[in-house]
């Protein structure tokens, strides 16, 4: 009795208790870091901190860090990861960053060994580059670009469930085995504070609003749609949608998840919660959805303006590339079960991709 009593306190402080822990330096080295007692377990239960701890070929992980600066005159999504190939012979670790306002784009590659992670919240230390959810410090540098300087983030907004184990945004889907990639949201909107230069040019993001999400897995689907705003009129609203083509086990399937954060309300919508989803792609750069659940139905038109090229993995390997425009135009309208309006607004401030046969997804 004394000793199930144990293995059960064991269980919770390995899994509940670090999950709001924040350690301010990543301290297990990717390359030759042992076996942490407790870290397996603990992952499950946060899907923010870095799951490929165990992972040494056809892996790739990689948080994205939206930041817009209060006047809307700097937007620049930064993405840190790390990426294994499939015979493990290549194995890098990066930082993407993509300017809004340019769609210029840069890849910078570091070598594995310089990839750290923390072992009880989310911190990640790539080369000089710290990636927190409350800071990220850069220090970027190649022939032609430079970018540095440090973003503080404050007023999460952490995207929460009523599960005792929190699965994220995949809701039960997280636990199925065999998937092609895996999704989480860090934080659905927050404020920020600190400034950026980039080639002599400095960015002043205080006062400004970001989004963090994460992917991981082998690699991206073969098709999909996705759309992020948290820079609605309305200054608490804040948007995310995936809808892609999803293999499993030789074949495939359609499927979605998002949510819309309104005045201190989440209202999910996804295919694991029977929602039901309906796309118009209406040429290569707009798409109009409406999706309805048991209480809510939410529609939405985007349309993409400006895209950058970013690296995606294939098999573990960065060698895809995808357009994505992070100025956006998206228009939501929320209705309740009665059909009246709950929310109506829209944002200009919008990350839109469209990749690969997206137009399949509207089946």
């Amino acid at each position: 009795m004394k000793k199930s009593l144990l293995l059960v306190l064991v269980f919770f402080s390995a899994v509940m208790v670090p999950i709001f822990a924040q350690p301010s330096t990543p301290d297990l080295h990717y390359s030759n870091h042992r076996w942490r007692p407790g870290y397996d377990t603990r992952k499950i239960g946060n899907t923010i901190i870095f799951q490929g701890n165990n992972k040494k070929r056809n892996y790739f992980e990689g948080w994205y860090f939206k930041m817009v600066s209060a006047d809307g005159s700097a937007i620049m999504s930064v993405i840190p990861g790390i990426a294994l190939s499939k015979d493990g012979k290549e194995q890098h670790a990066f930082v993407q960053v993509i300017d809004g306002k340019t769609a210029q784009t840069r890849y910078y590659s570091y070598p594995v060994e310089e990839f750290w992670f923390a072992r009880d919240g989310f911190a990640v230390k790539i080369g000089n580059n710290y990636f927190s959810k409350d800071r990220i410090s850069l220090d970027l540098k190649d022939d032609s670009t430079s970018l540095s300087g440090s973003v503080s983030m404050s007023n999460r907004v952490e995207y929460t469930t009523n599960d005792w184990i929190n699965p994220g945004i995949m809701g039960w889907y997280r636990f199925v085995p065999f998937m092609e990639c895996y999704h989480g949201v860090v934080s659905l909107t927050h404020s920020l504070s600190g400034m950026l230069t980039t080639n002599a040019t400095t960015l002043d993001f205080t006062a400004g609003k970001g989004y963090i999400e994460k992917d991981w897995g082998s690699g991206m689907p073969s098709a999909w749609i996705w759309m992020q705003s948290n820079h609605f009129s309305n200054p608490t609203s804040s948007l995310m949608l995936s809808v892609a083509t999803i293999p499993w086990l030789g074949s495939s399937f359609n499927g979605f998840l998002g949510f819309f954060y309104h005045e201190g309300t989440t209202y999910h919508f996804a295919t694991y919660r029977r929602s039901k989803l309906k796309l118009e792609v209406i040429d290569d750069s707009r798409v109009q959805l409406k999706i309805v659940s048991r209480d809510h139905t939410l529609l939405i038109e985007a349309n993409s303006n400006n895209a950058g090229m970013l690296h995606a993995p294939v098999e573990g390997v960065m060698d895809r590339r995808i357009p994505e425009s992070i100025d956006a135009e998206v228009k939501v309208t929320l209705l309740n079960r009665k059909g009246d309006v709950v929310v109506s607004d829209s944002s200009s401030v919008t990350g839109l991709e469209m990749v690969g046969d997206y137009r399949r997804l509207q089946q």
